[in-house]
């Protein structure tokens, strides 16, 4: 008989960029604003200065609709938030990374510590990269989930 011992959450932080293929992650022991602005300050360092619009398509979570959040948005014109309708999280691509994750290394979930957990994800992020493919989404689909996106959080402020 085997037992199964729970240990501490370990949250990861990612985005996918679909026009490389590349995934950013940073894995944290809490999920907070400060946490979730710290992810947002590396991808605005490891993404290059040309790209003058960048589009994130995000759950409905608090923790990326709050006050700080929103400060650090204001200050940071590039960046363009899009909510997913509750429900919806198909809508956002950088959960196929998750679910590609899960499938290829955690079919068993079981790691020495946190720190083995982060060691394997991030890892496993780098060999993603290493081998990284443009995403090949059209303007059409693109468009309908953005207008998708907009018309829940239109709903929703209503």
């Amino acid at each position: 008989m085997s037992e199964y011992e729970r240990k501490e959450a370990l949250n990861l932080f990612a985005a996918f960029d679909t026009r490389s293929g590349q995934v950013y992650g940073q894995c944290h022991e809490r999920k907070r604003q400060v946490e979730f602005i710290q992810f947002l300050e590396h991808l605005d360092r490891d993404i290059p200065a040309h790209v003058t619009l960048i589009h994130l398509v995000m759950d409905n979570l608090r923790v990326l609709k709050g006050k700080q959040v929103l400060a650090w948005l204001e200050k940071h014109p590039r960046f363009k938030f899009h909510f997913t309708p509750v429900h919806c999280s198909w809508m956002n691509q950088v959960e196929q990374g998750f679910g590609i994750l899960q499938r290829k290394r955690f079919g068993i979930a079981d790691f020495a510590s946190k720190n083995d957990l982060r060691d394997k994800v991030l890892q496993f992020i780098a060999q993603w990269n290493h081998y990284a493919k443009p995403f090949n989404w059209t303007r059409h689909s693109f468009d309908k989930v953005l207008a998708k996106a907009e018309q829940q959080t239109l709903e929703a402020a209503a």
